[in-house]
């Protein structure tokens, strides 16, 4: 079983800046992709970035050039750096992973949600 903790998420005015953390922990032969989902009121969950396990980076167009998705394996941490922010950025973010668990056996993980504020 993996447990993903999401923490950082809060009331931010335009144009401010946040950092969502990501803790993961449990047991998996390899983590493969991680990712930053969220979703808004009324609206279906998207994709904000993922992070394979091959390296790689992928990003909503909505928010290239002002979020990063990294990680450090040591710590078994993913972050997303927001930065500046808008109102059409609120809502509740996932982090996500689907690690192998057993031999050629991948399962997908949620934690449990932050929700990010943006005022006007």
């Amino acid at each position: 079983q993996v447990q993903l903790v999401e923490s950082g998420g809060g009331l931010v005015q335009a144009r401010g800046s946040m950092r969502l953390s990501c803790a993961v922990s449990g047991s998996w032969l390899s983590l493969n992709d991680m990712a930053w989902y969220r979703q808004a009121p009324g609206k279906q969950r998207e994709l904000v970035a993922r992070f394979t396990g091959g390296g790689s980076t992928n990003y909503a167009n909505s928010v290239k050039g002002r979020f990063t998705i990294s990680g450090d394996g040591a710590k078994n941490m993913v972050y997303l750096q927001m930065n500046s922010l808008n109102p059409e950025d609120t809502g509740v973010y996932y982090c996500y992973a689907d690690p192998t668990v057993l031999p050629g056996r991948m399962r997908e993980f949620w934690g449990q949600g932050t929700q990010v504020t943006v005022s006007p």
